[in-house]
């Protein structure tokens, strides 16, 4: 198998948000239902990741990126920004594994490191949304349960409706979540 690494980032370089449009752009154009149509602008990429770098910022997410030695190749964020009686809940969000990085391990160990990056900051319980059969295998292999699905949740790239099945994660038992102090 080939090396990559993952890192949470708070920052962009340039090449690196041009290599997270280029996956994201990939990932729409590859069929792949994650709030964009086809076809998706450059210009709107842009502004998602500058966006999405802002909220990591902040503290609000974390934002997971895969590299190996050509570049980015894939990225998973963590929503923690969560309601007040929410607050051991994280939503995992926007995995997204470039095609040409496919069948490596990349989205397994995003998955991975994107529940002990959800532990540190203090989450007990995942949740997330997927309309792709290849994503729900990976989840389920991971350990997460899928507890329902919404029929024409949301639109495909191309615009047909598309269901969605929502899925789950308790990382640690309720009320004892790691928090950012205790690691």
């Amino acid at each position: 198998m080939e090396k990559f690494t993952i890192e949470a980032v708070k920052s962009l370089t340039r090449k690196e948000l041009d290599e997270l449009c280029d996956v994201l752009v990939d990932c729409v154009e590859g069929g792949a239902s994650v709030s964009f149509m086809l076809p998706i602008e450059r210009r709107t990429a842009v502004e998602f990741w500058t966006g999405v770098v802002a909220g990591a910022a902040d503290g609000k997410r974390v934002l997971l990126i895969a590299k190996d030695e050509a570049g980015c190749i894939g990225t998973v964020q963590i929503l923690l920004d969560q309601p007040e009686n929410q607050p051991h809940r994280g939503d995992l969000a926007k995995m997204l594994v470039h095609r040409r990085a496919r069948g490596r391990g990349v989205g397994a160990a995003l998955l991975r490191h994107a529940e002990a990056a959800a532990l540190r900051a203090g989450k007990s319980l995942l949740v997330l949304d997927t309309a792709n059969p290849a994503a729900e295998r990976l989840y389920e292999r991971g350990g997460w349960i899928a507890c329902g699905l919404i029929p024409n949740y949301a639109l495909m790239p191309d615009g047909p409706l598309c269901a969605t099945r929502l899925y789950y994660k308790q990382l640690a038992p309720p009320g004892h979540a790691l928090s950012t102090q205790d690691s």
